[in-house]
């Protein structure tokens, strides 16, 4: 009985962040007692609400805590808690009582984000690979449950063949490979579909365990819930990306290569950034919200972090923001304009660089071809040649790469400028560096894609670039990020009870 009463006590909710802190006044440790439970692992911490043990261990010390009159407590009853308590959802936030405070995510949510976006990299450049392999084509169908076993016996395979027999592909291009060959496209294809459906599991049912424990802090389940939406949105875009490449039209066009349509490319590779920076700055953001509750850790200030208000206020880091923001955007955009490059195959024309054909740029006739225009009036000459002609394709990726490196730069000696270093946390100082480092990796591993005819290793390299260089310019973001609501409120909770136990 004893035993079952002492387990019980450790469900204890937290009640009053306002009790800590008039701790003092009180006089007696029974108030506490109220607010904070016994955690006896992370998975308890979490589900109690606790930033950490180790404050804990420190009220214990001091004599604060005792577990005969936690048990008594406890046994003396309270309210059972509902299935989903209103406080969970974001929508509620603002209605939290002041007397309560609110979730806050522990450091397996923001692990488990994490994880969840090395997979969406992982599927990024296994796409890439599966493009430059040519192989995106080698599967006709888009079965989600069947597809996810491959052919097992050679009947199997003899179907899918022929099937891929029908193909604009295989009759304009690869009308000669035996079925050998094709089993080497076909599991390069395969294995990134299966990917992008562990990524859907690995992240969905996750989600859903920490969803009905409680787990996430308020904001949390309106954007996880969102991108478990856009990971499913992602599968339908891919297979309506792979259409474009099967439809038997593309016999009838002369001069028509098939691959699939640049437009759908870019929308597909652009939601896989947008996940990927999704989950992988909300990941960090957890962590960095625990930390600041626990220890008072703000973008690798361990002493003042509890400065960071007077930090962002101040004008020149304002300023620095928003470059820093400005920056990312860019660097989005040139990446994007790299799946327009890698549809239309147009890394393969004017393997120079810096000059195009002898010139800074191409002639305006050719970077501007009335052939591409559709309308009568040429109305849509501009855009057209913009987004389909591969010259004017190649030239504004390289416009973009060269004002990203321009604007990296500037911003990485902006950071090393005496009075703005000395504002500057010292994560962002170092995520400034190391943006810095990827922007020189990066424009080094495009110019050796393009002077050596695109070969597959240095493409997928630099695809894999480009979602490091973004990796990096989110962490500098997050280095310039305000702590959660959640993560405030624990924190002045525990700062106030601090102060409380001192004092007596």
């Amino acid at each position: 009985m004893f035993a079952g009463l002492w387990a019980r006590g450790f469900a204890l909710e937290c009640r009053s962040a306002t009790a800590l802190a008039h701790l003092s006044r009180h006089g007696s440790s029974r108030l506490l007692h109220q607010t904070l439970p016994k955690p006896t692992s992370l998975p308890s911490l979490a589900r109690n609400r606790v930033p950490a043990w180790s404050t804990l261990s420190a009220f214990r010390k001091n004599g604060l805590w005792s577990p005969s009159r936690h048990l008594a407590l406890r046994a003396g009853g309270s309210a059972p808690r509902r299935a989903f308590d209103p406080r969970f959802f974001s929508s509620n936030a603002a209605e939290i009582p002041a007397s309560e405070l609110p979730v806050l995510s522990p450091p397996a949510v923001g692990g488990w984000l994490v994880a969840s976006a090395v997979l969406v990299f992982a599927v990024i450049v296994v796409g890439g690979v599966t493009r430059l392999t040519e192989s995106g084509l080698s599967i006709t169908e888009w079965r989600p449950i069947a597809g996810v076993l491959p052919p097992l016996t050679r009947a199997e395979w003899e179907e899918e063949f022929n099937k891929y027999k029908a193909t604009p592909e295989f009759k304009l291009l690869n009308h000669s490979i035996s079925l050998s060959e094709f089993k080497d496209i076909f599991y390069m294809e395969w294995g990134h579909r299966v990917l992008g459906r562990l990524i859907g599991v690995g992240f969905v049912v996750p989600l859903a365990y920490f969803a009905l424990r409680k787990r996430l802090t308020a904001t949390l389940p309106r954007h996880l819930f969102g991108m478990a939406l856009l990971i499913g949105a992602q599968g339908a875009l891919g297979w309506y990306m792979v259409k474009s490449g099967l439809e038997d039209s593309l016999m009838e066009t002369p001069g028509a290569v098939p691959r699939v349509s640049q437009y759908r490319l870019a929308a597909h590779l652009g939601t896989a950034f947008v996940l990927y920076a999704g989950m992988f700055y909300t990941g960090l953001a957890t962590i960095a919200d625990w930390r600041y509750a626990n220890k008072g850790w703000w973008s690798g200030l361990k002493e003042n972090g509890s400065q960071w208000k007077e930090i962002l206020a101040n004008p020149h880091i304002k300023k620095f923001a928003r470059n820093v923001k400005g920056l990312t955007a860019l660097v989005f955009l040139t990446a994007l304009s790299g799946a327009f490059v890698a549809g239309l195959d147009a890394g393969l024309l004017y393997n120079e660089f810096p000059l195009m054909g002898g010139r800074l740029a191409p002639p305006a006739d050719e970077l501007f071809d009335p052939a591409y225009a559709k309308n009568v009036d040429r109305s849509d000459l501009w855009w057209r040649n913009i987004l389909e002609n591969p010259t004017t394709v190649q030239f504004n990726h390289r416009c973009l790469a060269i004002t990203t490196y321009v604007a990296t730069t500037a911003l990485y000696l902006s950071a090393r400028n005496p009075v703005l270093r000395a504002a500057l946390p010292p994560l962002t100082r170092r995520m400034a560096t190391g943006a810095f480092a990827m922007a020189n990796v990066q424009v080094a591993l495009g110019i050796c894609t393009l002077l050596y005819l695109v070969p597959i290793s240095l493409a997928a390299m630099h695809q894999a670039g480009s979602v490091m260089l973004l990796t990096t310019m989110m962490h500098l973001l997050l280095s310039l990020r305000r702590p959660g609501a959640a993560a405030q409120a624990w924190r002045q909770a525990f700062r106030n009870a601090q102060k409380a136990a001192t004092r007596r």
